[in-house]
């Protein structure tokens, strides 16, 4: 039975995805954690500190096929340690030459967090891998959508023309930013770590930089310079970026939710039948996708925040903030798969309605270009002069109900510089928006020479 939706046989596929379940679980858990000892003992004979067969002895049989959970699990209970249950499963089941060169001089935080580290490379690229995927969606919609005139809005009041694409872009190149952000973070983030007791490694004596360089050496991860038992800002950043990266779907999660309501109608799920919206209201057609990746986002930013309280750490190791980690971490990175794996969904299936987006701008009555009209009347008038005079012609305008031409004519301080020609060329959508196709090519350009081409 599950307890975590992330390991619910019903509702696990929105919390998980399972890829990233499976390098989460117990086996894969102890999977990865028998790989860390065997590269610590092979690590250990190379730099002389432990026998050269009994390294071959642990690596034979330090696999998970050989370890029953079940008996690993009543020796973690029975000794109340972490990590001592799966010494002592290990032990059993190696020759007596080896029994006494596992796990020599490591401690439990030797062995997770290192684990943390293998996995954060893990979901690292597995973020990056769906990240590239998204911004090649949202490059494409910034390329179908240049010049598809919408209603821009700001404080959730209609303000401007702008273009779909335009808001596709400003998806696309923040998306693109995350990619770098993973890249930039790899070396600080993907290192073993070894510290012994206290960190000082001072059970190895002599050799322990070697053995630091050649236990990292042997995992593909990085060497510290010294280790972190109680400097977590590693583990703070990882969730950080994961908090970045979820933040960005949850936005536009947001967007989507807000503009596929019915009044609005500019954007839509994908949507398959015999999917049900309500079992009250059969009609409804509800956000699944858009506001899940806001629901996941919101707990992803908790888990970063108290990753940042881990960093409070006590003298040289303190597990009240360190065993926190082990819940977070796992959690984060299953959450922010699920929201990467939904917004694919969402992006490669998301309907654009390109009409609905112009009757919202029409039934504006031309407001939405007052700008452009004080921009044209600061040239007679001075900017804040414009400015005055055509928040007085929309206030008396919007009071007769009328559209913004019509209070324009007959403002005498518009019509004593302004031609009719030149007040319709100012109300005039298409040209109000040339600005925004030029980001679009901007940042359309910007992906297309970016390593990997994204977005070309």
């Amino acid at each position: 039975m599950s307890a975590h939706l992330c390991d619910s046989l019903l509702y696990g596929h929105l919390w998980s995805t399972p890829e990233l379940h499976e390098l989460l679980d117990d086996e894969g858990r102890i999977g990865a954690w028998l790989d860390i000892l065997t590269a610590l003992a092979l690590a250990q004979a190379d730099s002389g500190i432990i026998p050269a067969d009994a390294a071959r002895q642990i690596a034979e049989h330090a696999r998970p096929e050989r370890i029953d959970l079940r008996e690993l699990a009543t020796e973690t209970r029975a000794t109340g340690h972490s990590t001592l249950g799966l010494i002592r499963c290990l032990r059993h089941r190696l020759p007596a030459t080896a029994r006494e060169w596992v796990y020599y001089g490591a401690t439990v935080q030797d062995l997770s967090d290192t684990w943390h580290a293998l996995i954060a490379r893990q979901v690292m690229a597995i973020a990056d891998r769906e990240l590239a995927a998204l911004v090649d969606s949202c490059a494409d919609l910034a390329r179908r959508h240049r010049d598809t005139v919408m209603c821009g809005r700001t404080h959730g009041q209609p303000g401007q023309p702008v273009t779909f694409g335009f808001k596709a872009a400003v998806w696309a190149s923040e998306l693109a930013r995350h990619r770098t952000r993973l890249a930039e973070a790899a070396e600080r983030i993907q290192v073993v770590q070894l510290g012994g007791a206290l960190g000082t490694m001072e059970f190895w004596g002599a050799r322990a930089e070697r053995l630091l360089a050649r236990f990292a050496e042997r995992l593909g991860l990085g060497a510290p310079d010294m280790a972190w038992l109680t400097a977590r800002d590693r583990v703070a950043e990882f969730l950080n970026l994961l908090a970045l990266v979820t933040a960005t779907l949850a936005k536009i999660g947001q967007e989507v939710y807000t503009l596929q309501r019915p009044e609005i109608g500019e954007l839509g799920e994908p949507w398959e039948p015999g999917q049900v919206g309500s079992i009250t209201m059969p009609h409804k057609r509800n956000p699944e996708l858009s506001e899940h990746l806001v629901t996941l986002a919101r707990v992803v930013r908790s888990n970063a925040a108290l990753g940042v309280e881990g960093m409070v750490h006590e003298h040289e190791r303190d597990g009240r903030a360190w065993k926190t980690e082990w819940l977070i971490v796992p959690e984060a990175c299953m959450l922010t798969g699920a929201a990467l794996s939904l917004a694919r969904r969402l992006l490669s299936g998301l309907e654009v309605h390109p009409e609905r987006m112009l009757d919202n701008v029409r039934e504006r009555g031309g407001y939405l270009m007052s700008e452009a009209v004080m921009r044209t009347l600061a040239e007679r008038l001075g900017k804040h002069t414009a400015h005055e005079v055509v928040y007085e012609a929309a206030l008396a305008g919007r009071r007769d109900g009328v559209g913004l031409r019509a209070a324009l004519l007959d403002e005498a301080r518009v019509t004593e510089v302004l031609s009719p020609d030149e007040i319709d060329d100012s109300l005039d959508s298409g040209r109000s928006v040339a600005a925004a196709g030029v980001f679009v090519d901007r940042v359309l350009s910007s992906l297309a020479a970016a390593p990997g081409g994204a977005g070309a």
